[in-house]
Parts: structure tokens; C-alpha cells; sequence
């Protein structure tokens, strides 16, 4: 599989199953390479990910990130290589252990992620499939933040997903893992140019992302402190995490993750009115080749 340089990365449980086939076919139509949708409390990622590829004919379809305590390794596997022949090659896994919360909520204990994540690998991998297999086996990923998950996705996958990451922690992850493995580095963007208005929706999406431990650790890693943090975020955390402003302030920090050694880059469009329906005006303003 070729990846590409430019991805995009979105939530599309506020639309309806027909409204978001034609989504695909909007970001498919501008020369995106892939489009990444989540597993949290929406819709399967894997039936909604089966209906996307059948309704578009190039993009990739890729999770972003499907949760492993909500399927065993022979169902996960089962699933990816199952999409992968349907698709015709145009499924990328991307595997995670999510967050605490996340887990509870299905009744899980959330113990031990990354000695789950280490057994579960080999296990899926070498999970029985006697349907007719794809051509190729999907490719893997690992949504990791921190140097001994990154290490393991370095070693057991194609590499990484990661999210809410500035261009500095793609650079410490390339300098931890080497050059080969893939770096697929989710981008939030906003197209606004009003400090106040950008920072208050940024603010509006980070709110949720700023709780959860594995975030919050991974940037006060790159220098971050409690006190930005505070208040819903410092104008300095704020400005890591969101590119917002014209449309080369964006490109530019799009590329700022390539320099760093991104392979493909994932944006997630939010919108300044803080609606929670993907940017169509930022999307189409990015889109690859304009």
C-alpha cells in the first residue's frame, strides 16, 4: 500500500450513513489518500468502514483507531483481512488500547495497556483465517505517543498513528523509531484568522483531550506545564495542538510534520462555529495539488 502524503481525519457520526458516503466521495474527488475515522461510542468502525470503501473507488479507509479491548485478536484480524479483500487492498488497521474511560464504559478493565498490546499483537497476527485472504495483508498501525509503544509499533507494525501531536513530538517519534516505519501523524486545522475565534473553538475541541493522561503527559514531555493546562489551555498549548489561520500558516505547519519526518500527514478539519460537522471549506482549501 501507498499511503500518501495527505490524509484526512474525521468524525463522522453526526451525519447520516448516505451523507457520509458522500463525504468519501468529496474527499476521495479532492486527492486525499486516506480517510481516518474513529472508534469511541458511535457507530463499528469496521461495518461503517466496509460501507465507506464500497461507496468510493481510490481512498483508503483506515481507524483511526480501533479499540483492542473491544475485540479479540482472531475477531480484529478477521475484520482487517476481511476489508482488505473487499476493498481491493484499500484498508489500513490502526489498533490502539484507547483510554481509561473508553474501556470502563464496555466494561473492561483498563490494566496493563502496553503488556496487552504486546500480547495481543503476535496473537492477531498469527490469528486462524480460512476465508479467502486478501492479496496483500492489511497494514497496521499503532496509535502511540510515548517511547515503549512506539518502540513496539516500530518493531511488530508498519508504524504509528498519532493524534493531537505537534510537529516536535514527530520528530522525537522519528528519532525513536528509525526511518522505515510509518509516522501518520493526525493535524487539527482550522481555517480562521481571528486569534479569539480560532482559540475559543480550538479551546472547545481540546477540552475533552486534555484530561486524558496519555495526552497530557505526551506534551508536558515536549515542555509543557500544569500551568498551560489551566483555564482550558494556554494560548501557547493552544497554538501546538490547533494550526489555525490562513491557508499558508496551515500548509506550512502540514509541512512542519513532514520535515519532521511524518510519512503521511491525517488533517482533521474543525470548524470556528464549533459545529461538530468536518470543515468542507478547509478541506476543499487544502485539498492535495491546489
Amino acid at each position: 500500500m501507498e499511503i500518501g502524503k495527505l490524509g484526512l481525519w474525521s468524525i463522522l457520526d453526526p451525519l447520516s450513513a448516505a451523507d457520509s458516503a458522500a463525504f468519501a466521495r468529496k474527499v476521495e474527488q479532492l486527492g486525499y489518500s486516506a480517510m481516518w475515522i474513529p472508534e469511541a461510542v458511535g457507530r463499528e468502525p469496521f461495518a461503517h468502514a466496509g460501507y465507506l470503501a464500497a461507496n468510493t473507488e481510490r481512498l483508503i479507509i483506515a481507524t483511526g483507531i480501533a479499540n483492542i479491548w473491544a475485540r479479540d485478536p482472531m475477531t480484529m484480524m478477521a475484520g482487517a483481512r476481511t476489508l482488505a479483500e473487499l476493498s481491493a487492498g484499500r484498508f489500513l488497521l490502526g489498533i490502539g488500547v484507547s483510554h481509561e474511560p473508553l474501556v470502563r464504559v464496555r466494561g473492561r478493565e483498563f490494566t496493563k495497556p502496553y503488556s496487552y498490546m504486546r500480547d495481543y499483537l503476535p496473537r492477531m497476527k498469527s490469528a486462524l483465517y480460512m476465508a479467502a485472504k486478501p492479496k496483500e495483508e492489511p497494514p497496521i498501525v499503532i496509535a502511540a505517543l510515548h517511547p515503549k509503544m512506539l518502540a513496539l509499533a516500530a518493531e511488530q507494525t508498519h508504524g504509528t498513528h498519532t493524534y493531537f501531536v505537534p510537529p516536535e513530538h514527530t520528530a522525537r517519534a522519528r528519532a525513536a523509531i528509525g526511518p522505515k516505519p510509518w509516522i501518520c501523524a493526525e493535524q487539527a486545522v482550522m481555517l480562521e484568522t481571528d486569534p479569539g475565534i480560532a482559540r475559543d473553538a480550538a479551546r472547545n475541541y481540546m477540552k475533552t483531550y486534555t484530561r486524558l493522561p496519555n495526552y497530557a503527559n505526551m506534551l508536558k514531555a515536549l515542555g509543557f506545564t500544569d500551568a498551560d493546562f489551566a483555564g482550558g489551555g494556554s494560548d501557547r498549548l493552544v497554538d501546538a495542538v490547533v494550526a489555525w489561520g490562513n491557508e499558508e500558516q496551515i500548509r506550512e505547519r502540514i509541512a512542519a510534520h513532514h520535515r519532521a519526518g511524518a510519512t503521511h500527514v491525517c488533517i482533521l478539519p474543525l470548524r470556528a462555529d464549533k459545529k461538530p460537522q468536518p470543515d468542507q471549506r478547509t478541506m476543499e482549501a487544502l485539498a492535495p495539488g491546489r
